[in-house]
């Protein structure tokens, strides 16, 4: 007999201990930051984005790796299945932007995250939209660098960043994307280098792209659902 495995995530209906990063993370977190966030940081932003024709965008940077295993697999029931990969090591890095019409913005790329790939996928966004992009972002060194305030204050009219507080990913529906990435390209992919990973990688985005019903469901998740309050899917 066989049963499929789940490598997600713990047995639903099982009790664990958060994770050490996610203890840690809610140790740091500020109660009093995140409701500012909530209660008078969001509604400014999404007033000053409708008062002058804005678009918003909530965007987040992530990664995959050719030995990450998650998702699902099938085995003989009480013994581990294997999961066979390539035993070359490499990965895949993505930003991606998200609002709550449905509309997907990606760019895959092999570097590491900097101010320069930051200011690359500003330069895309801004060329996709006639009128000003809200772009909402975690406190990221790299978004914070001076060549992306330079790169900014150059276009005002173009891109304006808002940042999330900080240690609060779970405010970020962008994450959800970044989960479903990694959760669903292991399930289909046999990447044997840098270059099919980045393939499939641009796969799974270009997928989700046609999809606008799944990624106004990523504004579902019970911790972002603020984002939906008062009139939503109104920007």
């Amino acid at each position: 007999m066989f049963a499929q495995a789940d490598r997600s995530g713990p047995v639903a209906g099982q009790r664990t201990r958060p994770e050490p990063a996610v203890r840690w993370l809610i140790r740091e977190q500020d109660p009093e930051a995140v409701r500012r966030w909530q209660e008078e940081t969001w509604p400014k932003i999404r007033a000053k984005a409708r008062k002058d024709g804005g678009e918003i965008l909530f965007a987040d940077q992530g990664g995959i790796r050719s030995d990450q295993v998650t998702g699902r697999t099938w085995g003989e029931r009480g013994r581990t299945p294997v999961v066979r990969r390539s035993g070359n090591r490499f990965s895949v890095n993505a930003m991606s932007a998200i609002s709550t019409k449905g509309r997907m913005h990606f760019m895959v790329f092999t570097e590491s995250f900097t101010a320069e790939v930051m200011c690359r996928f500003l330069d895309r966004l801004a060329g996709h939209f006639d009128l000003k992009v809200h772009l909402v972002v975690d406190g990221h060194s790299a978004h914070r660098s001076r060549k992306v305030r330079d790169r900014l204050a150059a276009h005002p009219d173009a891109v304006e960043l808002h940042f999330l507080p900080p240690y609060s990913p779970e405010l970020n529906p962008d994450e959800l994307v970044n989960a479903d990435l990694k959760h669903s390209l292991p399930k289909q992919h046999r990447a044997r280098n840098q270059a099919e990973l980045a393939a499939e990688t641009r796969r799974f985005f270009r997928k989700r792209r046609r999809q606008p019903h799944i990624v106004r469901g990523y504004f579902g998740g019970p911790r972002v659902r603020y984002i939906l309050d008062e009139n939503p899917i109104s920007f």
